[in-house]
């Protein structure tokens, strides 16, 4: 069935990445926090910038769940990033001063290590053999990049969403590492609604017998079950306002209505689940989203090894953090809090709130207001 022509409307710069990006290696076994074994680590990063020659000029971007580290176009990659218009020569991450750096995180499967990556051991996919991971992880994972690169001090630490987390992460666990934080539509720890978000998008990719307790790489792709999860999580990225101003109740075409695709805004979610099937692992949305439930940087909590984990506490660099009033999947009130909490630790705090329509993607949308706070942090 041809689907109807869809509203346009501001829409991130998302794609598949295949090529174009560095490969950082670590052939040392790398224990995650609650307890399983990578027995190599690859990490995929692409830069921007020149690294100055006393390596303190560098900004580390962390992506969202499903971003790569493609946040701006380049050479060996020139389609648009996911910040293309946010990174750059004379834009706020200004790639005249800066060099700047983006990784695609651990559990993904854009370059880096993940469930869709070959097993050692075995010779297979790991598929769900691969351990559990935590934010923790995956910013440990981007200081042995640091290191390899001979970077031992950050000039910004950047991140939006899960990045936001990373971000926090960074600053509490290697605060001598970390000079200014950002952190943007993000929260201290996941709270119970967006755990439940999360939750049924997971159970709607499990439920789909294409998904084969996660076994299913060289056979049917669970495409139905990836499917609702992206359009489930697709009502958080957004919000009610814009969908109300850009779809209304119009819908696609005047005919008998269906108990499918009826209205405009169904076809655009459906639209958003199908092309996120064409792109990403269904695995890697599973772990990576459990890992967004699982972080909290509140508490001195304990991994399953008994090592302790970084807490807000710990914490030394000047903050910006930034909220959306609109959004749904991180309300405004947890960037009030966080914010709150890093004031409570005497530490110098810009607090943004700003008022679009675009609810969590507005960080990837509103480039001109998040931006300038962005760029004045960073000048700072």
């Amino acid at each position: 069935m041809s689907r109807p022509s869809i509203p346009t409307g501001p829409e991130p710069q998302y794609g598949k990445v295949v090529s174009g990006y560095e490969t950082f290696h670590s052939s040392e076994p790398f224990v995650c926090d609650w307890g399983g074994v990578l027995p190599e680590l690859s990490l995929a990063w692409e830069s921007w910038g020149e690294l100055s020659p006393g390596a303190d000029n560098a900004v580390l971007l962390h992506t969202g769940l499903s971003a790569s580290s493609h946040a701006r176009s380049q050479e060996r990659n020139p389609n648009p990033g996911w910040w293309e218009e946010m990174v750059g020569p004379g834009l706020a991450i200004d790639t005249d001063r800066y060099f700047v750096l983006c990784t695609n995180l651990i559990g993904g499967c854009y370059g880096s290590t993940g469930p869709s990556s070959t097993d050692p051991a075995t010779g297979n996919p790991y598929a769900t053999d691969f351990p559990i991971l935590t934010v923790q992880d995956m910013v440990r994972a981007q200081l042995l990049l640091l290191d390899h690169l001979g970077i031992q001090c950050l000039h910004a630490s950047v991140g939006a969403s899960l990045g936001g987390m990373q971000s926090l992460m960074l600053a509490a666990l290697a605060p001598d590492r970390v000079q200014r934080l950002v952190s943007i539509s993000a929260a201290a720890c996941s709270h119970p609604q967006s755990i439940a978000m999360r939750f049924v998008q997971r159970q709607a990719v499990m439920a789909d017998p294409d998904w084969n307790a996660g076994r299913y790489y060289g056979r049917s792709f669970p495409h139905r079950g990836l499917r609702v999860a992206r359009e489930m999580g697709t009502l958080t990225y957004r919000s009610g306002p814009e969908w109300m101003e850009r779809f209304g109740r119009r819908r696609s075409a005047d005919e008998v209505p269906t108990l499918d695709e009826d209205f405009q805004v169904e076809s655009y979610l459906a639209y958003q689940g199908d092309k996120f099937c064409l792109q990403y692992d269904p695995n890697s949305y599973l772990y990576i989203s459990k890992a967004m439930d699982l972080f909290d940087i509140t508490a001195a909590d304990t991994s399953s090894q008994g090592a302790p984990c970084a807490q807000i506490s710990d914490i030394k660099a000047p903050a910006l953090v930034i909220g959306v009033k609109s959004d749904i999947l991180f309300p405004v009130w947890q960037q009030r809090e966080l914010a709150g909490l890093l004031e409570a630790e005497a530490l110098a705090v810009t607090y943004l709130e700003l008022d679009s329509p675009y609810g969590h993607d507005t960080f990837l949308i509103e480039v001109e207001q998040v931006g300038a706070a962005l760029g004045a942090h960073l000048s700072a």
